[in-house]
This record gives C-alpha cells, sequence and structure tokens, in this order.
C-alpha cells in the first residue's frame, strides 16, 4: 500500500528538484525513496520504472521551460522574439540543469504524442519561425538549427567551455543576431529528402 501523502506528482517533483541538485543521471528510485523515507517497492505504485520516472521529469521540465518561453515571446515577432525566446531558454537550462538535462532525453513515441507541454513546444516555436515566412521542410530544419545553437551553448557555458576573455552575455547575443540573419536570409528551395 502506498505511503499515505505520497503522490505521483510529489515524486515526481522530488526528482526533478534531486535532477537540479544530483544531475539527472543520479536521479533514482533509491535516492527518491530514501528522500521520502520509505523503501524502494512504495515508490513503484506511483511511477511504473525508473524510465517511467525519467520520462515524467522530462515532460515536466518541458511544461515549466515552454511556460517561461511562451511568457516571454508574447506580442513580439523577429529579431524580439527570438531573442526572447533564446533568453528563456538559456535562463532556464542555467536555473534549472537537472531539469533541462531530462528535456534533453528522447522519449517514447507515444508518451510524446500524448504531451500538451510537447505539442506547444512545437506550436510556439513553429509560430516564431513562420513570421520569418518559412515553411516545411523549411521550419523544422530551422528548429533543429536553433535547438542545437542554444543547447550547445548551454552545454559549454555549463561545462565552463568558454576560456577566451570575452563576455559570454555579448557572445550570446551575437550569436542571436546571427541566428536572426540567417532566418531572415533562409534559403529557399534547398533540397528535400528524395
Amino acid at each position: 500500500m502506498a505511503r499515505a501523502g505520497l503522490t505521483t506528482d510529489r515524486v515526481v517533483a522530488a526528482a526533478a528538484a534531486l535532477a537540479d541538485e544530483a544531475g539527472f543521471e543520479n536521479v533514482t528510485i533509491s535516492a527518491l525513496a530514501r528522500h521520502f523515507g520509505v523503501r524502494d517497492a512504495s515508490l513503484y505504485s506511483h511511477v511504473r520504472n525508473l524510465q517511467d520516472l525519467r520520462w515524467r521529469v522530462a515532460l515536466l521540465a518541458g511544461g515549466e521551460m515552454i511556460d517561461r518561453i511562451a511568457a516571454a515571446v508574447a506580442g513580439r515577432a523577429g529579431r524580439d522574439a527570438l531573442g526572447a525566446f533564446a533568453d528563456a531558454y538559456r535562463a532556464y537550462a542555467r536555473e534549472h540543469p537537472g531539469r533541462y538535462a531530462a528535456t534533453q532525453i528522447r522519449l517514447e513515441q507515444s508518451v510524446a504524442a500524448e504531451s500538451p507541454a510537447l505539442k506547444r513546444i512545437a506550436e510556439i516555436t513553429y509560430g516564431m519561425l513562420r513570421a520569418y515566412g518559412l515553411d516545411e521542410p523549411d521550419l523544422t530544419d530551422a528548429v533543429r538549427l536553433l535547438r542545437s545553437t542554444f543547447h550547445g551553448y548551454c552545454a559549454l557555458e555549463a561545462s565552463g567551455g568558454f576560456g577566451a576573455p570575452r563576455d559570454v552575455q555579448a557572445s550570446w547575443e551575437r550569436a542571436i543576431d546571427a541566428l536572426h540573419v540567417a532566418l531572415e536570409h533562409w534559403p529557399r528551395g534547398a533540397k528535400t529528402d528524395d
């Protein structure tokens, strides 16, 4: 029987907090059981297994992150929206490193398809990029460009990978400027997968 007061939401919230404190890779059923003062088996009435727990943390974090991004880009377009999007993305990654790491894992297709947060991420990202006049397949290519740039920058920054004396914030702003120029001058008629 489940311990009184222990719910799936509480377990997932504790796992997200643990991810930020100790690293997403250190989120385990045993670590959470110790946190709650219960046996590992007590948690299995709330999550199926470790993978299920990690997917739930990823979905929680994705929802939190897109809420921030949506609030930041509301009413904006072009470079202003791109900058707000990027800044909200980076701020979340810096403030919640474990949760952010969770957003980078690959989810099972059925889990991803049922997630309102992931649908919202796609809607907001694609909506921002449509303002640049992009259609498929260019939209998908542009999303991949932004995600890889933002993630790469955040990962390098978190690991101390920027050693040059140039201000990291100044470089971030230049990167956003460069992305804006690239999106405004996106090469049309690119080759497709044939």
